[in-house]
This record gives structure tokens, C-alpha cells and sequence, in this order.
């Protein structure tokens, strides 16, 4: 479909007051080269929306009208971002900006039933949103399961069985009402930290997380990688053990205690495994995790070079003082080394992701260019809940419920 020019020019507009808001119709005209005229006409048509609203005057020493700054009105629209996980699920609220307006993380109920956990997920988020959810627009999912760009089917979710079956996802639209997105949770996990997290600078950037299962998440140029079934990143299924285990069974949680139990070791829990003075037995299995850790680092790192690997999960909360050594090891193996690093955004990471997909539908509903997705939303200088101070190193700062 063709725009005209008129829906050229008010998408220009737009899409710049998201880059760099508060402006004025002059600095809007002097970056995008269109005419002050054709600017102005724009704005008023977005004031007359309601999307546009003027804040305040610039203060000028020069004589005539002084030139007022320009907003978008962040209550427009809303959307939410869901990370659903086996143990708990966590979703942020955000406005049009990006702000935060509600954040929470809860139980998962692991026991409902298919159907039951779709309408808990969208109870639980209608409970939080209170008068607002009318104003929400999209929805956005993550599972921990791979998720087929075909035909939206859900595989590979051993954690959570529930979501991979059609019941569970007819359930989610149904109670939502509005547009439901769903993707893997490590990929809305990257994409969270890729905008708002320690990964912002790198636009080719990896994310792997460790926890109750594995998964991994992969951006080249800002571009979050899908294959058609979704299992680029289940490097978790890589067999590299004995009778061919599975990757995943040696470095995540489940993983860590089995092979405990099966030498004779009693772990109460998998941090035990990188306690500080280690029996020799630890050692030993702490050896074989580093072993198998190393291989999907490689993996990972000849998948797409990232310029960073960012680490999250229960597990890699464990890792901190041992990033250097991993870091030390691929370059040994390959002459160089991604940048190893723990999130950002905390256990927030997919939440925040999901709820940029789901500003990134809202932006092109607007008429936004998609190759300008990739650097939006801005939010100076992090994405904060409103009004909280911004937390300048670590990103979104999470609030108590």
C-alpha cells in the first residue's frame, strides 16, 4: 500500500518527536528536512488527535514568537509485555513513552490447566492494570518454549507443557480481547536488554539464560533472529554427553541436581555447586558444568559473533566472579571473546522486552517506519516507572508492587 505524502510527513513527525522529545516544529523541520509549513500542519493535525500536546516555550533572546516544545501524549495508548515462566510470571505495563506504569512478578500457578493458565495470566494483568485497561492496545507473551513464525505453535516447553497447546493461546486471545503476540522469552529477554539494559550499545548481541531450562537469543544488527520453527537458539538440545545427553541437562537447575544425585552428591540446592571451598566431588561437577557452559558459549559466539553475551537466570546469578575466566577461555578456543556479562534488567529482562515488541506494533500502527524500530522507544535515561528516579547503570529499577 502507498502512503501519500500527507501520511508521510505526519509519520516523520511522529517518529521524531519519539527520538527526541520534548522539540519544537523548527528543530523537527531543520532535522527531517521537510518544511516548517509542512511541519506545522502536521503538529496541528496531531494536536487535533490528541497524540501531540505543546509543554512550554523555549526561552529565546531573540524578538518575535518564541518557539514552544512539543510532546507526544504518553496516556494515548498502553500496551503490556508478559514473561510467563514454569516458577513465576512477571509483565510490565508501559505508556506510549515507554514509562512503566505498573510492574509486578507473581507465582505461576504450574498446576492449571491449559485453558485456566491463559485466563489466570490476563486475570492477573486486568487485576493489576485497574482503570487503565481499556487503554491497553497489545499484549505481548514470552514462553519458554520454541515458537513456530508458521503457524504460531508452541514446542519444546518441557517446563511449562500447558502452553503448548491450543487451548492454552485460545484462551490468552479470548480473555485479552485485544492483539496477542507471543514469542520464545529469551528473545523478548534480549530485545529488553538491547533497548534498556546492558546491551544497548551492541547492536549484535546474544542472550543465554540458565535457570530450570536453557535458552538462548540471538540479534544481528538490532534484528532479533526467528527461524521458522523457532529453534534458532535451542542450543539446549545440542548432545554432548554420554549417550547423548543433552546440553541442557548439565548446566541448568534440574540438570545441576541429577548429576549430583547420580555421584553421590547431596546439593539442596544448584548454587551449592559454585560454593566457594568445593569437596572434590564438586569440583568434579563443577568441572563438567564449566565443560558444557564453554560449549554453548562457543556455540552461541561462531552462531553470529555477538559483541556481547548477556547472562541471566537463576544460575548465572552464581557466575559473576567467573565471567572473566569464561571470557578467557573463548578467546583461548577462538582468538577472541564476546563481552560476558549478568542483565541489566534483573529478572525483568523479558518483561521489559515483551513490552517493547509490543510499543514497536503501537509505533506502526502510527505509521512509523520499520527500519526506525530498532533504536525506539527512548526513554532518558532508562526505562523507569513513573515518577521514580532513573537508575542510570542498571536500567529499569524494580519497584515494589
Amino acid at each position: 500500500m502507498v502512503q501519500d505524502t500527507k501520511e508521510i510527513n505526519r509519520a516523520t513527525v511522529i517518529t521524531e518527536l519519539l527520538r527526541s522529545r520534548p522539540t519544537s516544529r523548527g528543530q523537527i523541520a531543520q532535522v527531517t528536512g521537510i518544511s516548517a509549513a509542512t511541519v506545522s500542519r502536521a503538529v496541528d493535525q496531531l494536536i487535533s488527535e490528541g497524540l501531540v500536546r505543546e509543554v512550554s516555550a523555549l526561552v529565546s533572546e531573540s524578538r518575535g514568537r518564541r518557539p514552544v516544545l512539543l510532546d507526544l501524549e504518553a496516556d494515548t495508548a498502553h500496551v503490556v509485555g508478559v514473561d510467563l515462566g514454569a516458577s513465576n510470571t512477571r509483565f510490565a505495563i508501559v505508556d506510549l513513552l515507554g514509562s512503566t506504569v505498573v510492574e509486578r512478578e507473581i507465582r505461576t500457578p504450574a498446576d492449571f490447566s491449559p485453558a485456566k493458565l491463559g485466563e489466570w495470566v490476563v486475570a492477573e494483568v486486568r487485576e493489576a492494570a485497574g482503570d487503565m485497561w481499556n487503554r491497553i492496545q497489545f499484549s505481548s507473551v514470552g514462553l519458554p518454549g520454541a515458537v513456530s513464525q508458521d503457524d504460531g505453535s508452541v514446542s519444546n516447553a518441557s517446563n511449562l507443557a500447558q502452553v503448548e497447546d491450543r487451548r492454552f493461546l485460545d484462551a490468552l486471545e479470548s480473555s485479552f480481547g485485544i492483539p496477542v503476540e507471543i514469542d520464545n522469552d529469551v528473545n523478548y529477554a534480549l530485545l529488553g536488554e538491547q533497548h534498556f539494559g546492558v546491551a544497548s550499545q551492541y547492536p549484535t548481541a546474544a542472550m543465554l539464560t540458565l535457570g530450570a531450562g536453557l535458552g538462548a537469543g540471538l540479534a544481528i544488527e538490532g534484528t532479533i533472529l526467528h527461524g521458522r520453527r523457532g529453534l534458532v537458539g535451542e542450543f539446549g538440545h545440542l548432545p554432548i554427553g554420554p549417550l547423548g545427553t543433552r546440553l541442557e541437562h548439565l548446566v541448568t537447575g534440574p540438570g545441576i541436581l541429577r548429576k549430583a544425585a547420580e555421584a553421590g552428591v547431596t546439593l539442596a540446592d544448584p548454587a551449592e555447586l559454585f560454593v566457594s571451598d568445593p569437596s572434590n566431588a564438586i569440583t568434579t561437577l563443577r568441572g563438567n558444568f564449566d565443560h558444557a557452559l564453554l560449549i554453548v558459549l562457543t556455540a552461541i559466539t561462531v552462531s553470529c559473533e555477538p559483541e556481547i553475551i548477556v547472562l541471566g537466570g537463576g544460575i548465572a546469578k552464581s557466575l559473576a566472579s567467573s565471567l572473566t575466566r569464561y571470557e578467557d577461555a573463548l578467546r583461548q578456543n577462538l582468538h577472541s571473546s564476546p563481552k560476558l556479562v549478568l542483565p541489566g534488567l534483573g529478572d525483568m529482562s523479558g518483561a521489559v522486552g515483551a513490552a517493547v515488541s509490543g510499543l514497536h506494533r503501537a509505533y506502526r500502527e502510527l505509521g512509523v517506519s520499520p527500519d526506525a524500530l530498532t533504536s525506539l522507544p527512548v526513554v532518558t535515561p532508562s526505562l523507569v516507572t513513573r515518577d521514580q528516579p532513573a537508575v542510570m547503570s542498571a536500567g529499569l529499577e524494580s519497584v515494589p508492587s
